[in-house]
């Protein structure tokens, strides 16, 4: 590295390189962003002042650090897992671009995390959801409806159905579907169901066009009522508001309609990398994790099939 460029200065190459080539969003690169800066405040307590002073002692230092908190918050093994990530994807970058002749973290391994199964909501329980997000009389109800009965259909993360365009929904013919950029902006089209389709096109004939009246959403299928397009937070409160009003408050989070949407499919017959592909997930691996037996369900299974499991 050249001396006249500091650790940092090669650390907002690479978070530009994240942002401008892999088209990674604001909040993953503002995430590198922490996680790098706590790395280099390591290194610089260690007496590293470059980064071709680095070798992999002092990256596995580092993750026992951040696991142990030795260097400030406690980090779960999850949490860690993404730090290492942050820190072995600028190592690899700083290598490729010839600021260091070797990759330190190449080796270094994140700690083994515990394979918790996805919870999913009962069929019953998303209807319940789904009702409850469309109570009410105004445009607000019209959308809530549209945005989560979207998302169970499609199986899309909140932040990309926010991020939908009108030109992205195509619920017209005998295939709807819309078409969705996940992570580093990778695009997919998803077929959408009946019920979601004639949710979002009853918002977007009777309620859409009063929430753009009163601001400047643009092309953004959903909107809040100042007429911008609704955030990922003011999706999630959404989501909230509609588990509290149907008795599910505490088995909510961001993601359960998504993993309701895999784990129906998958129940229903779905083969795993078609739900693969609906999902947008790079490895299949992720998917497969949906299709874990739980121990309710394998005591059904015995209870319903054996000859003798009853009296």
């Amino acid at each position: 590295m050249s001396p006249a460029r500091t650790p940092e200065q090669a650390l907002d190459q690479y978070l530009a390189h994240l942002t401008v080539e892999r088209g990674l969003s604001r909040n993953t690169t503002s995430a590198y962003r922490r996680d790098l800066a706590r790395y280099l405040r390591f290194l610089d307590a260690r007496g590293v002042t470059g980064v071709t002073g680095v070798d992999p002692a002092c990256v596995e230092a580092f993750l026992v650090a951040v696991r142990t908190g030795d260097d400030g918050a406690v980090l779960s093994a999850a949490s860690a897992a993404r730090c290492l990530a942050a820190v072995r994807g600028w190592h690899a970058f700083l290598a490729a671009e010839g600021d260091t002749p070797t990759d330190p973290a190449r080796d270094v391994r994140p700690p083994a995390r515990p394979r918790r199964l996805p919870h999913a909501l009962a069929v019953d329980d998303v209807a319940r959801l789904l009702d409850a997000a469309g109570s009410g009389d105004g445009p607000g109800p019209l959308r809530d409806r549209a945005l989560l009965e979207l998302v169970y259909s499609s199986g899309a993360r909140i932040s990309e159905a926010v991020g939908l365009d009108v030109d992205d929904v195509d619920l017209t013919g005998a295939a709807p579907a819309v078409r969705l950029f996940g992570k580093g902006r990778k695009e997919r089209v998803v077929p959408v169901g009946s019920y979601a389709v004639a949710a979002v096109d009853a918002y977007l004939v009777r309620a859409r066009p009063a929430l753009a009246a009163t601001g400047r959403g643009g092309p953004a299928v959903f909107l809040n009522t100042r007429g911008d397009r609704l955030s990922r937070q003011s999706a999630w409160a959404v989501l909230r508001r509609a588990a509290d009003t149907a008795g599910l408050g505490e088995h909510v989070s961001p993601h359960t309609l998504r993993h309701s949407f895999a784990t129906h499919l998958l129940a229903g017959g779905a083969d795993v990398r078609v739900v693969q592909e609906l999902l947008g997930h790079a490895s299949v691996t992720t998917t497969q994790l949906y299709t874990q037996v739980t121990p309710d369900a394998l005591r059904e299974v015995y209870l319903t099939s054996h000859p003798r499991a009853r009296g």
